[in-house]
């Protein structure tokens, strides 16, 4: 770590952190309400304050708002919720019979006829059992909760507002949670009777609001339309979200004024954004941003860093938060100054506000520290109070505050100051390699993937020629490794992140390492010469294709930096 990093982190304020974290600590900020919009002017204040250049902007997003839940089973009423996304209940409640799914895996609900049912799931809600309880048909969910606490959601698994494509995608069940303890004796009645109706009613308000976006700048030495570094964090809450996301936004603060008392040697900019809709609109907001500057975000944008949750209390363990394998080096590095802790170099989860990966811009973090191991099965290691009314400022540690944004500041500083960026592409481009590698060790059928194999590989060979000139010190040769880097970063990434083109976003479900060669692998596990074999092989070769053109341009970004 450097030494402007070293003294940036350093210089981080527990006392300026918790201002900012009881500010935020006063309002429910729900997308596109009067009090989110309020606390955003804030965010605003201060970052003028600071010496940023910000713009407020309003837009157009489809947001969905739960309002009251209610479960009935046999007469009783249980505490319920319901979720972002969930339809409506019909006048009198949607009453259907109950079918029991455990955990509600792809392979529980294909053993199970589900049509005009409610399915009774445990685990808090998500977007992928909403995805296979609208494909097989069922009208409701319901849901169990871990503990006694119930856990706001939303379960749409359209990444940001729907278009006119992916509008039937969302989903077509009435959706609530209730606790784990009413979840036992649901499973129990339904032992006893063999069979169980439950009436579910669900208030959700969903369509078009105006929400706000905070976009701050502040230019390095090469002026308003040199390179810059994304920084960014979600500003909606669930209830007061003074964690998720009040601790996050002063986190973001705080560097952002560190940062800018430090500027005199940044190689680049910084761009600073507030989103709203992340917690009711799928991440609607950086979704719409990501669509309306994507020109600028490919042509400018080196890097993203996304904070979220920081400094929960008994959030100890900084060795899981998700980092893109070229940015890996950069998160061990500050992890293991600031905590001593060693970074597993963990794949980033499909959340997090990560509508980046298209345009090709690496990434890194979401949520810097997490709870310990724990026998709650939780979808995210926040702690208990995720998600619900408990998340106050007593669930904020100070001292783990100022550690996950030292963490955070120094990061940021690498990539501002560094002069050429720390993007390891030898590293991404290795892992292409094995993947490729792995896949065609099972497949059987002729498909070309020798050659790619030998693209890949000429791009990890001179992806080390690269990697060996961050020595070098000549302004026009460093200029041209950086653009070199950001190249690589543009062909690989994608392929790494996305499933489809770089204008779409995938949807808001689990991926696989390389999910650009994911026809590759439907191929490698058919018999081959059969019927089913050949249609994967159409599928297979189109794919392959798009790999070895991306390898193509990373080959050319790559001949450009030894020029």
């Amino acid at each position: 770590m450097n030494d402007v990093a070293r003294e940036t982190s350093a210089a981080v304020s527990g006392k300026e952190l918790m201002r900012h974290c009881a500010e935020f600590a006063k309002r429910v900020k729900l997308s596109g309400t009067p009090e989110e919009l309020e606390s955003f002017r804030y965010l605003q204040a201060c970052l003028d304050r600071y010496g940023y250049r910000t713009a407020l902007l309003s837009h157009d997003a489809y947001i969905s708002l739960p309002g009251a839940a209610r479960v009935e089973i046999d007469g009783r009423e249980l505490k319920s919720i319901t979720h972002s996304f969930s339809r409506p209940s019909p006048k009198g409640g949607l009453k259907a019979p109950i079918v029991d799914l455990g955990e509600g895996s792809a392979a529980d609900f294909a053993r199970t006829d589900c049509r005009g049912k409610i399915v009774l799931v445990d685990g808090i809600a998500s977007p992928a059992v909403a995805d296979l309880a609208t494909g097989a048909g069922a009208v409701g969910q319901l849901h169990v909760s871990p503990h006694e606490h119930l856990h706001e959601m939303c379960i749409s698994p359209v990444w940001g507002s729907p278009s006119v494509e992916t509008l039937a995608v969302l989903p077509s069940t009435v959706a609530c949670t209730i606790s784990k303890l009413d979840g036992a004796a649901v499973r129990a009645r339904l032992a006893d009777a063999g069979k169980l109706e439950a009436v579910l009613h669900a208030q959700v308000d969903t369509g078009w609001r105006k929400t706000p976006l905070l976009v701050a700048d502040l230019d390095g030495a090469g002026g308003p339309e040199a390179p810059f570094v994304l920084f960014s964090g979600h500003h909606d809450t669930w209830y007061f979200g003074v964690m998720d996301n009040g601790s996050a936004n002063a986190t973001m603060l705080e560097a952002a004024r560190l940062l800018a008392e430090r500027r005199s040697g940044w190689r680049r900019g910084l761009r600073i954004c507030f989103w709203s809709g992340h917690s009711h609109g799928r991440y609607s907001g950086s979704a719409w941003y990501v669509d309306q500057n994507f020109d600028e975000l490919d042509r400018r944008c080196v890097a993203h860093v996304n904070v979220d949750s920081t400094g929960g209390i008994g959030a100890d363990v900084l060795t899981e938060n998700g980092v893109v394998v070229e940015l890996a080096e950069v998160a061990r590095e500050a992890t293991l100054v600031e905590t001593g802790q060693h970074h597993q170099g963990k794949r980033p989860s499909r959340s997090s506000d990560q509508s980046f990966w298209g345009v090709g811009i690496p990434s890194m973090y979401g949520t810097v520290s997490h709870q310990p191991p724990s026998p709650v099965k939780m979808r995210n290691p926040l702690g208990w109070w995720w998600h619900t009314p408990h998340d106050l400022i007593d669930k904020i540690d100070e001292e783990f505050l100022v550690r996950d944004t030292r963490i955070v500041a120094a990061t940021l500083s690498r990539l501002l100051n560094d002069p050429i960026l720390p993007l390891d592409v030898a590293a991404h481009a290795g892992s292409l390699v094995a993947e490729l590698k792995a896949i065609a060790a099972k497949l059987e059928h002729e498909s070309g993937l020798e050659g790619l194999i030998d693209a890949a590989e000429r791009v990890l060979r001179k992806a080390k020629a690269a990697m060996a000139l961050k020595g070098v010190n000549e302004p026009a040769r460093v200029d041209r490794l950086n653009a070199a880097l950001v190249g690589v970063s543009r062909s690989l990434v994608p392929l790494d992140y996305t499933q489809g083109d770089r204008f779409s976003h995938d949807p808001a479900l689990p991926q696989p390492a390389w999910p650009a060669l994911q026809k590759l692998r439907d191929l490698a596990a058919q018999k081959p010469n059969s019927d089913e074999s050949r249609f994967h092989a159409v599928g297979a070769a189109r794919a392959r294709n798009r790999v070895l053109a991306s390898l193509r341009e990373a080959e050319r970004a790559l001949d450009q930096a030894s020029a």
